[in-house]
């Protein structure tokens, strides 16, 4: 006979399991997401970035270079740019820096 405190366990289990594999989504702020960023055969990265990337063409660029080595619909259910962390980061700053100027003399 299974006890309810065995079955609770179980739940909780289970529970903190789910959440684990979820975790990559919870922890992303309103206004940004999460993308992974890593060479082909090197473990990936994971940054999270503002929405407002999407519209820069430097950026436009990195995904589409993400489209090119992976097509629309890959066996990852994340986000993943194949290039190397330190070009990726070259990227967002410079996007930054494009932001921030345009902040300034707009």
């Amino acid at each position: 006979m299974i006890r309810f405190k065995d079955m609770v366990f179980h739940a909780k289990k289970i529970a903190a399991e789910k959440i684990s594999r979820l975790r990559h989504i919870i922890n992303v702020p309103k206004g940004h997401f999460a993308v992974y960023v890593g060479e082909e055969d090197k473990e990936t990265k994971r940054f999270v970035v503002p929405i407002y990337y999407l519209k820069h063409p430097l950026f436009q660029a990195l995904l589409r270079q993400a489209e090119d080595e992976f097509g629309i619909d890959h066996q990852r259910k994340c986000l993943t740019i194949p290039c190397a962390e330190d070009v990726f980061i070259d990227v967002t700053s410079r996007v930054n820096r494009f932001k921030f100027i345009g902040a300034k003399s707009g």
